[in-house]
């Protein structure tokens, strides 16, 4: 059963000494034969140049179909090489593959057994022997299929490509038997488990990627013994199967398997498509990422959308910035305007009274546009990049999008400013904003505990929060928590917590559902596609994320 390169710890065999060889004056000779003359096979008339061609678009009878077949499978099972590839369409490529399928794949013994031809094509099943120097003879067991044509003289010849000898090979390709080319990889979460697509199967795309990325540069272990597909690059290209198991080297991941488990079951419960991510705060490592449907879009760390009020978190610093405080007034009603432009309207009920900290809470969108003469052009943008790292790319170990703050003025200005228009997040984004909050300083985000592994990955230079600004910040996601609009959501988890829900307007039915948060020293966010309010339809997933903590 062929194994996908790097998957492979099912197969195990064991194994027995003796190897066949073709000796080179044996391959010369065979190369004479061919040189005077081609294939034969049933019907074929053999050497007698006097008989007429049958032409080359004459259908072939069943019987020929089968004939062909049984004694081109027959004369590869005994061994006779220069007999099988006289049967082929292509007599000297075929005798150089059948000749490498003994000397570099080590098979020692072929019986095949054809099935029922279908038209032309004509099944077969083998059960080989593989002979490697110091390991006893193991079984191997593969289905393939051929096919049968005339020639260019009329005759019935087996149709020669790679994929005759092996399903799985292509043009330039080789089968081998001998050491892989590199150990197996285990890719490991933070207290080396190993993790497995069937058990996270939200992770299926990135374990491939991280073998496909880190493989070759990962150290320690051993290679095995393995057949495999040599391309004609001459790389390992598919294992199919393990003679000798060797030691596997270890990648290890900064995620952990119990809160990516409960990542898996949070999005799975989710009625709509949804993505979660989770973050170490004090390191910045990435601790889960999951999304429902997990074969479908990365909806983690592979999708940006807008992050409707939780964006809000950034805007805030600007605004502390600027010397507002938590208890500065600004008013909360709906729907309003600043300056004669776009009306906005609010989740919230009207309070004339709000304070900033109200308009966090309770997330009043005009409460928040009202300090829109507080903000210049490109005050976001400097905000965002500055204290969270937001801009540049992060390189974490896998592919991710980055995050995306324009700049601008009137409306555009006072749409970013609550998360809408032209602003772009991924979950991954909005949990290093809480994560940022949590600590005061931006951790840049990672996938793999050596960071020195990951081509293009620099240190963003970000200052840290000023900490009064911290202070601000966490009372206001605390307050969001303890009676704002993450309440609900957040009821029953203990330790320092902060949070901030959000939803962001996709031109669809329902508004995007979002939801960043810390408990202790881990963050999470969430967004789930036309979820609605972010505190109903996001906020349960991250708080069972942050409940796994």
């Amino acid at each position: 059963m062929p194994i996908s390169r790097g998957v492979k710890t099912g197969i195990i065999t064991t194994v027995a000494v003796g190897m066949l060889s073709v000796a080179g004056f044996g391959a010369y000779n065979i190369y004479s034969a061919l040189d005077s003359g081609t294939g034969g096979g049933a019907g074929g008339g053999g050497g007698n140049s006097q008989a007429v061609a049958t032409p080359v678009n004459t259908p072939l009878t069943p019987e020929q179909v089968s004939d062909t077949a049984t004694d081109f499978l027959t004369a590869w099972s005994s061994g006779d090489i220069a007999a099988a590839a006289k049967l082929t369409d292509s007599p000297r490529t075929a005798t150089a593959a059948l000749t490498a399928y003994r000397t570099r794949a080590h098979v020692t013994a072929v019986k095949i057994v054809p099935g029922t031809a279908a038209l032309t094509k004509v099944p077969f099943t083998v059960n080989a022997t593989l002979t490697y120097p110091g390991l006893a003879a193991t079984p191997w067991s593969y289905s393939g299929t051929l096919g049968v044509a005339r020639d260019d003289q009329g005759k019935p010849a087996v149709t020669w490509a790679p994929s005759v000898l092996h399903p799985d090979l292509q043009d330039g390709d080789t089968l081998v038997t001998g050491p892989a080319e590199t150990p197996e990889l285990d890719i490991v979460d933070r207290a080396g488990k190993v993790l497995t697509p069937t058990a996270y199967p939200s992770l299926t795309g990135i374990l491939d990627d991280l073998r496909d990325r880190y493989a070759a540069q990962v150290k320690g272990g051993t290679p095995g013994i393995e057949t495999y597909i040599e391309g004609s690059d001459g790389s390992q290209t598919k294992t199919l199967d393990i003679l000798r198991k060797g030691t596997n080297a270890k990648l290890r991941t900064t995620l952990d398997a119990g809160i990516q488990a409960a990542a898996e079951r949070a999005v799975a419960r989710a009625k709509e498509k949804a993505g979660v991510t989770a973050l170490d705060t004090e390191t910045g490592g990435i601790l889960a990422v999951a999304f429902n449907p997990p074969t479908g879009q990365d909806l983690a760390l592979g999708t940006r959308q807008a992050p409707g009020s939780t964006f809000k978190i950034v805007t805030s610093t600007a605004l502390l910035n600027a010397g507002l405080t938590p208890a500065t007034k600004s008013p909360c009603h709906s729907p309003d305007n600043i300056d004669n432009g776009k009306e906005y309207t609010n989740v919230s009920g009207d309070n004339p009274d709000a304070t900033l900290q109200w308009d966090f809470e309770e997330s009043c969108n005009t409460g928040f546009i009202k300090q829109a003469h507080h903000i210049g052009p490109t005050t976001l943008s400097q905000t965002g990049a500055r204290y969270f790292g937001l801009g540049p790319a992060w390189y974490v170990g896998t592919g991710t999008v980055d995050g995306s703050i324009p700049d601008g003025t009137g409306d555009d200005l006072t749409s970013a400013m609550i998360g809408q228009g032209t602003v772009q997040m991924s979950p991954l984004d909005m949990a290093s904003v809480a994560a940022t909050v949590r600590e005061g300083t931006f951790r840049q985000p990672t996938l793999l505990q050596d960071t020195a592994l990951i081509a293009k990955r620099t240190a963003i230079s970000t200052s840290p929060l000023p900490y009064g600004v911290k202070l601000d910040l966490q009372r206001m996601m605390r307050g969001t928590v303890t009676e704002g609009t993450a309440a609900k959501a957040m009821s029953g988890l203990s330790g320092k917590l902060g949070a901030k829900t959000g939803s962001a307007e996709a031109g669809t039915v329902q508004p995007n559902g979002w939801f960043t948060a810390y408990r202790d020293h881990v963050s999470a966010a969430a967004m789930v596609l036309q979820g609605g309010h972010g505190g109903d339809s996001a906020g349960p997933i991250v708080a069972s994320v942050l409940g796994a903590s």
